[in-house]
């Protein structure tokens, strides 16, 4: 599993079998971090490779972001990770989220002996990336991390969310941090997003980055940044928060902190209306008028 392959970005988290289901109505589709966000980053040309972890049996999926350019690094696992996504049509913001699979734990091992700019921890489960990884990860390099992968707790059946026990040391050492409105008040008991993210910055991220239903708000180098999602439907919501967070990295690496927050909410915008990662040109998103 080593390479001499140096990348703008390595994702690590758990490629996901899930099933979406729209008024009773189910499908099966790839998801997680590392799908929606990998194809996300190709698309603007970014140099990106992945880590993840799966059963064998699935591995043929992979070969979809291996056609988009990305750098695959699958580790076998007893299960491969998956959620159930159950949505009312009427209201595709709102979601019943049931664990269907777990791949098991991310070991120092399964992370590729190569270099990176910033290393994206973007796990969709609690449980896939701890501490001790994260801490050697920001030895490597940048680290950008999704609060997602460390709230969302399988308990039975189902997904909940709770506090992160160990969040004041690990966002210690995390540049780039993302969470949504519902994560940002639980760790910060704020419904003020720009005060939310001035408390998750003072545990050491320097960006914080927060999506909602209408936009994504951005805190960096002392200043807010915001952009709105205009998404003629709601047929692609699955994957937004995924979209967004890896769009502004792409972005961040050779722009400012404003011009990413305006490119991913015009990415985020376009995703939103097709089901599946966003395929589109980096010329449409920027052609997209902001509201």
């Amino acid at each position: 599993m080593t390479t001499n392959s140096n990348f703008d970005i390595m994702m690590i988290g758990h490629f996901a079998k899930d099933r979406l289901v729209v008024d009773g109505q189910g499908e099966t589709a790839s998801g997680g971090g590392v799908y929606y966000g990998s194809v996300a980053l190709r698309r603007q040309g970014v140099n990106v490779a992945i880590a993840t972890r799966l059963h064998p049996d699935d591995f043929a999926q992979l070969e979809e972001l291996k056609q988009e350019g990305v750098q695959v690094f699958a580790t076998p696992a007893p299960q491969t990770s998956g959620i159930e996504n159950i949505y009312d049509s009427t209201d595709m913001e709102r979601r019943i989220c049931k664990p269907l699979g777990f791949a098991g734990s991310f070991q120092a091992a399964d992370i590729p002996d190569v270099s990176a700019r910033i290393y994206a921890i973007v796990p969709i489960i609690a449980g896939e990336v701890d501490l001790p990884l994260l801490k050697t990860l920001a030895t490597r390099g940048q680290v950008a991390l999704d609060v997602q992968g460390f709230v969302r707790i399988r308990e039975g059946n189902d997904l909940v969310f709770r506090q992160w026990p160990e969040m004041k040391e690990g966002l210690a050492h995390v540049t780039y941090l993302k969470v949504d409105r519902a994560e940002a008040e639980l760790l910060t008991g704020l419904t003020d997003l720009t005060a939310a993210a001035h408390r998750l910055a003072e545990y050491g991220p320097h960006e914080i980055v927060i999506t909602q239903t209408s936009g994504v708000t951005v805190y960096a180098e002392g200043q807010i940044h915001q952009a709105p999602f205009t998404p003629r439907s709601l047929a692609g919501r699955t994957g937004r928060g995924d979209t967004c967070f890896s769009t502004y990295l792409g972005k961040r690496l050779t722009g400012s902190a404003a011009a990413a927050t305006r490119l991913a909410g015009a990415v985020t915008t376009l995703k939103q209306e097709q089901p599946g990662p966003w395929r589109g040109s980096l010329a449409d998103a920027e052609a997209l008028p902001a509201k």
